[in-house]
C-alpha cells in the first residue's frame, strides 16, 4: 500500500478531534496528496449505525463482550471500505481512534483478555496496523472537566477508575510499541501539542518515497 495511515487514540476529553482537525490543516499544504479524515467506529454507513448502538445511554446492559464484538464488527467494515482503498489510492487517511481503542477500552478498562481481543480484531482488519499513533495522554480529572456533562454518551459516564485503568492501558500500549507511537502530553497548549505532532508527521511522510518531495514537508506547521 502506498498511502499513509495515522491514527489518534487517547481518553474521551483528551483533544483527539482537536489536534487532528490541525494535522489535518497542516497536511492541505502538501499539494497533489489527498487526506481523508475519517473516525471510528464509524466511517461507514454500517459503522455509523453501530455507533448508535455502542454509545446509546439507553443501552447500558450492554457486555464487554457485546460492547467488543460490536467495535470489531464496525471496525472490519472501516477497514475494507475505507482505510484500505484509500491507501490503495495513496491517500493520507487520518482516524479518530482504531484498534487501539478496543485493546485500552474492553481490554483494560472492562478486563477482558488481551490476547483474544487481538485475534478478533486480527479477523476484522486482515493485520492492518498504523504507520503511526499519536496517543493524547491527559490526565483523567483534566478529561472528565472537558466533556460535557449534559452531552456524555454511555461511554463517556464511566466512572473515574475506569477511565484511569484505560489511560494506564494506553501508556502500556505505547511503551511496548514506541516506534508506531508517539505520546504527546495533553496538558500543554493546543499549538504546541500540534506542533510537536506535525513535526513528527512531517519526518514520517519525508521517509516516504511517495511523499518526501511533497511542498511543504520542508517548512514548519
Amino acid at each position: 500500500m502506498s498511502g499513509v495511515f495515522i491514527v489518534f487514540e487517547g481518553i474521551d476529553g483528551a483533544g483527539k478531534t482537536t489536534q487532528l482537525a490541525y494535522l489535518h490543516e497542516a497536511l492541505l499544504s502538501m499539494r497533489n496528496h489527498r487526506v481523508l479524515v475519517t473516525r471510528e467506529p464509524g466511517g461507514t454507513r454500517i459503522g455509523e449505525a453501530v455507533r448508535r448502538v455502542l454509545l446509546d445511554t439507553g443501552n447500558s446492559e450492554m457486555t464487554g463482550e457485546t460492547e467488543a464484538l460490536l467495535y470489531a464488527a464496525a471496525r472490519s467494515q472501516f477497514t475494507a471500505e475505507v482505510v484500505r482503498p484509500a491507501l490503495a489510492r495513496g491517500e493520507i487517511v487520518l482516524s479518530d481512534r482504531f484498534l487501539d481503542s478496543s485493546l485500552a477500552y474492553q481490554g483494560f478498562g472492562r478486563g477482558l483478555e488481551l490476547h483474544r481481543l487481538r485475534q478478533v480484531n486480527f479477523l476484522a482488519t486482515g493485520g492492518l496496523r498504523p504507520d503511526l499513533t499519536v496517543l493524547l495522554d491527559l490526565p483523567v480529572a483534566a478529561a472528565v472537566a472537558r466533556m460535557d456533562p449534559d452531552r456524555r454518551d454511555r461511554l463517556e459516564r464511566e466512572g473515574v477508575d475506569f477511565f484511569e485503568r484505560v489511560r494506564r492501558g494506553y501508556l502500556e500500549l505505547a511503551s511496548a510499541d514506541p516506534g508506531h507511537y508517539l505520546i504527546v502530553n495533553a496538558e500543554r497548549e493546543a499549538g504546541v501539542c500540534a506542533s510537536a505532532i506535525w513535526a513528527r508527521v512531517r519526518a514520517l511522510l519525508q521517509d516516504r518515497p511517495t511523499f518526501g518531495g511533497c511542498p511543504g514537508l520542508d517548512g514548519g506547521s
